[in-house]
């Protein structure tokens, strides 16, 4: 009797950590099907992970310091998404993003437009945009089409113009190895489309900061600071057309 008598909590509780091992396996699967990553045609945790589809190029690009977790997950280039844990410091952490290479000087372009649809989280500190190079990544040309938390463009302010069917605030200045040239939304967008041609026409033939140089990646995504706790970050539509 003294032997029964020890066993059975014995029992009890090795059914109790069967029971809990069981419920936590549930709630990891439930977990696991739910995430978009997990149900995608490709995800990626690595800090570097990249995946090719469709002529376009999608970067999970982990590249600043102090950063956290972040899962790249895609379907196609119009069809992807971040999720993002990057603790509340300052200094940007990430920019996963998906590019198209154009490859053709300016002058040789009729239209180079391209479209964009997001789903963008209310909380931390970060900027969706494009990052457009030249191909000798001597210049950058950031379009900022919404931003959120205590972020802000490289540069002095060059003033406000209209441009590509949008409303810009204009910064310029120089990272110390490219020179760089923001253009801010005055009002931010979750949807639209926009003329880069008009964009870098007026770059190079109004103000003269470029000459007829090659484009080369055009990405857009998310320029990520701060998402503690993990936010979501969606693309909906995208896409880059030049002629």
């Amino acid at each position: 009797m003294e032997r029964t008598a020890h066993a059975l909590p014995a029992t009890l509780r090795a059914c109790r950590r069967y029971a809990l091992a069981m419920t936590l396996a549930l709630l990891t699967v439930v977990g696991l099907a739910s995430s978009p990553a997990h149900a995608a045609a490709w995800y990626s945790h690595d800090r570097w992970g990249t995946w090719n589809s469709g002529g376009y190029t999608l970067y999970n690009n982990i590249w600043g310091q102090g950063a956290g977790r972040q899962t790249i997950w895609a379907n196609s280039p119009a069809d992807w998404g971040v999720w993002a844990d990057h603790p509340g410091t300052g200094g940007i952490k990430s920019y996963p993003n998906a590019k198209k290479v154009v490859n053709r000087k300016i002058s040789a372009l009729t239209s180079l437009t391209s479209r964009y649809a997001v789903t963008v989280p209310a909380a931390g500190a970060y900027n969706t945009s494009y990052d457009i190079w030249d191909s000798r990544y001597e210049h950058e040309i950031m379009l900022w089409v919404n931003r959120t938390g205590p972020v802000g463009p490289l540069g002095t302010s060059e003033g406000r113009v209209t441009l590509g069917g949008h409303t810009w605030d204009v910064h310029r200045g120089h990272n110390g190895s490219n020179a760089v040239y923001s253009f801010l939304r005055t009002g931010d967008s979750t949807s639209g489309t926009v003329d880069i041609k008009a964009v870098l026409d007026w770059l190079r033939e109004s103000k003269r900061w470029i000459g007829d140089v090659t484009v080369g990646d055009v990405q857009f995504g998310y320029e990520i600071t701060s998402s503690p706790g993990g936010l979501d970050f969606v693309t909906r539509d995208f896409a880059v057309s030049s002629h």
